[in-house]
């Protein structure tokens, strides 16, 4: 049970565990010579034949051999966890720059909670693989040969059914694998859909609560545990049995052993010294591959976890251009542009064409499920396997590098994520060199600096998940922090949503400002905030079906007039009502 390719990625671990099988063989050659002193002691006492001098040497072979031992387990387990620790950071790392070339697109092909259950227990997983299991799989081959030429020495017949008993573990433990391999399949999906379902759960706790749906959620938590409760005990009874199998081969065949050897010891063939390292060394065969057993389950752990994190690490990366956009403003333009994710039956954009302006402020409306934000995913560079044309100026999406993408193009969405720390360390990830008088100024732009000189300035902390902020001021920093940015073309995707109407109005003020001297493209489910907009793109099951800007979509009385006469009747039927109250 060898993961080839996890060994090749052994690098800087390989001389750890090379240590590990030596210290481990070190520690068995001073076993021997402990055995044979004490072999010799116990002859001489029975036979009233020992000297002085040979006991007090055979009792310092003995200390010795003790001291060795110690000393063979001390560096044993220091080797053991720097060769896991080193494939640990090794792992954490490509893991990370996986992640770094899938881009932010990556949860099209693999949920978050699956990463972040990889990254961690996933990885713990195979401490016990590199830092156990694959030392002890080399050391159990080359202990029973070790034994076996010192052994024949004293007696071929013995010597030679104790070696060939040995093989009969590994013919177990591959049996068990077969039936193992299964269960454990079994065992890492219930998990991960364990761990799914929780965090989903745990993030919506509150929507959950506001509709009363906290029990059925609970229910569901509550199936899924039980579930998983049972193939675990699955798993821990089938670990016991293979335990229980591998002690009766491993004993089993010391007894064999020993019989054989008391029996030449009976015809005479070899001394009562010789009988006792016999017996008593009769163990050392099986005991390394009676551990490679006990290290097995927890190795065929590591071994699934691998295959998941070299999944992940297969996953087809999207391709990333050589070309950059000029330090200038740009045209973006589209001909019978489509996308389909992966996996998906439909396209969720079909024959998209449109030309966006520099400085234009453009919008895209349309219910839920239209493709808005699949548009804004292939825009922003974050989708790149889409078929048709999408160009930045004369270059197309496929040849531009990502970087220049990034330089050229900011996202402010409805979830834009302020961190834990200060005003400025937020605002600086934008622009680190960025002096305070800068970040001042961003400040003011979005009507944050007051509110930051009545408590620490640029200092201001800011707890998790931006607590101490309202929704309003969460977002107008997310906006600050954007507009530090060397950006031409800004995409406010929803940035409106889930305020309430002051700071509403007052993002909207910042967007049409930013409007002035850079592209804007503005995604929003209400109509009244795209009124404004030079183009507005009214999209429906994937497809642009009306264009224009807004006096000309409301002339044509089509779908946008419909909904934007809708929400409008909806506004102000909620607006009397707020006034009668």
């Amino acid at each position: 049970m060898i993961k080839i390719r996890l060994l090749k990625m052994l690098t800087s671990s390989r001389r750890q565990i090379a240590l590990q099988i030596f210290w481990q063989w070190l520690s068995l050659i001073a076993q021997i010579m402990l055995i044979f002193a004490f072999a010799s002691i116990f002859d001489q006492i029975l036979h009233n034949k020992g000297k002085t001098i040979s006991l007090l040497y055979a009792l310092c072979t003995i200390g010795v051999a003790i001291i060795v031992r110690m000393g063979c387990s001390l560096a044993y387990d220091h080797a053991s966890f720097f060769a896991a620790s080193e494939i640990k950071q090794s792992l954490r790392f490509t893991m990370f720059e996986k992640l770094a070339r899938l881009g932010t697109g990556y949860r099209e092909q693999i949920p978050s909670v699956q990463i972040t259950q990889m990254l961690t227990e996933g990885i713990e997983q195979l401490e016990t693989y590199v830092g156990r299991y694959l030392s002890q799989f080399f050391y159990a081959l080359l202990a029973p040969i070790t034994l076996f030429i010192i052994l024949v020495q004293i007696n071929a017949p013995t010597s030679i059914v104790l070696l060939c008993a040995v093989p009969l573990i590994p013919i177990v433990i591959m049996v068990i694998m077969k039936l193992v391999t299964s269960i454990l399949s079994t065992y890492f999906k219930s998990y991960y859909q364990l761990g799914d379902t929780f965090l989903e759960k745990l993030h919506g706790m509150t929507t959950l609560k506001v509709y009363q749906a906290d029990q059925a959620a609970e229910n569901e938590i509550i199936a899924e545990s039980e579930q998983f409760r049972r193939i675990t005990m699955k798993v821990l009874s089938t670990q016991l049995f293979s335990t229980i199998i591998m002690d009766l081969v491993a004993y089993g065949g010391a007894a064999v052993g020993i019989v054989v050897a008391l029996s030449q010891y009976h015809q005479a063939h070899i001394t009562l010294q010789e009988t006792i390292v016999l017996v008593l060394l009769a163990t050392e065969y099986f005991l390394p591959m009676r551990q490679l057993g006990a290290y097995f389950h927890m190795g065929m752990n590591g071994m699934k976890a691998s295959n998941k994190i070299f999944e992940f690490l297969d996953l087809a990366e999207p391709t990333d251009g050589d070309q950059n956009i000029a330090d200038q403003e740009f045209t973006i333009s589209s001909h019978k542009l489509t996308f389909t994710y992966p996996h998906a039956h439909q396209p969720s954009l079909t024959n998209i064409a449109l030309t966006i302006q520099p400085r234009q402020m453009i919008a895209f409306v349309g219910p839920s499920g239209a493709g808005k934000s699949t548009l804004v995913a292939l825009l922003s560079g974050q989708a790149r396997q889409y078929a048709g044309s999408l160009k930045f100026g004369p270059i197309e999406l496929s040849d531009l590098s990502q970087d220049s993408l990034c330089d050229r193009i900011t996202i402010v969405s409805h979830h834009s994520f302020v961190f834990k720390g200060s005003f400025r360390d937020n605002l600086i990830l934008a622009k680190p060199d960025a002096t305070d008088q800068e970040l001042m100024q961003a400040l003011k732009q979005v009507n944050l600096w007051d509110f930051c000189q009545s408590k620490a300035g640029l200092s201001t902390l800011i707890e998790t998940d931006a607590a101490n902020l309202s929704g309003g001021q969460k977002q107008r920093l997310a906006i600050a922090r954007a507009l530090l940015t060397d950006a031409q073309v800004f995409i406010f995707d929803e940035a409106t949503s889930n305020i309430d109407q002051e700071s509403e109005a007052l993002i909207m003020q910042i967007i049409k400002q930013v409007a002035k001297t850079k592209t804007v493209i503005l995604i929003s489910h209400r109509l009244a905030n795209v009124t404004d907009c030079d183009q507005i793109f009214y999209l429906d099951h994937g497809q642009i079906i009306e264009s224009g800007d807004h006096q000309t979509l409301l002339a044509q009385n089509g779908a946008y007039a419909n909904l934007f006469n809708h929400q409008a009747k909806l506004e102000c039927f909620t607006s009397a009502k707020e006034e009668l109250s």
